[in-house]
């Protein structure tokens, strides 16, 4: 879903796209209705990949999908990163560490070089690294 409600209900976009493949040209629509003329060839543009007429870039389909798991991947580092703030700081305040568990401490920058985290990226500052053993 975007991050604002659109314009143009999804309604009106199918009428103008329809009004395309009739013969009516974006610029004529664009001067008797409100959206710009850009803006209807885009509605055609992305109808006609969701049709299987244009393999030029994503479905609909694929565009939310991949809306979806970037926000899965996103929240699943955060979750991570807690889960791996939490192990730490129980190690330090109960002076053990539970069974299973390796920390160690890494040097500033990217995670890939702490061999027991998998590559997520830079960090500007020391972090403890805590995977199981």
């Amino acid at each position: 879903m975007p991050k604002s409600p659109l314009p143009y209900p999804p309604a009106f976009r199918r009428q103008m796209v329809e009004l395309v493949h009739a013969g009516r040209t974006p610029g004529e629509l664009a001067r008797e209705f409100e959206p710009s003329a850009q803006a209807i060839r885009d509605w055609v543009q992305q109808a006609d990949r969701d049709a299987g007429r244009r393999q030029d870039g994503l479905t609909s389909d694929e565009r939310e999908e991949l809306r979806r798991l970037r926000q899965e991947v996103k929240q699943l580092r955060q979750e991570r990163e807690i889960l791996a703030t939490a192990a730490a700081w129980f190690a330090r305040e109960t002076g053990s560490i539970p069974r299973g568990l390796r920390v160690h401490e890494c040097k500033p920058g990217p995670l890939s070089n702490c061999h027991a985290v998998p590559r997520l990226g830079c960090l500007l500052q020391r972090v403890l690294c805590v995977a199981g053993a």
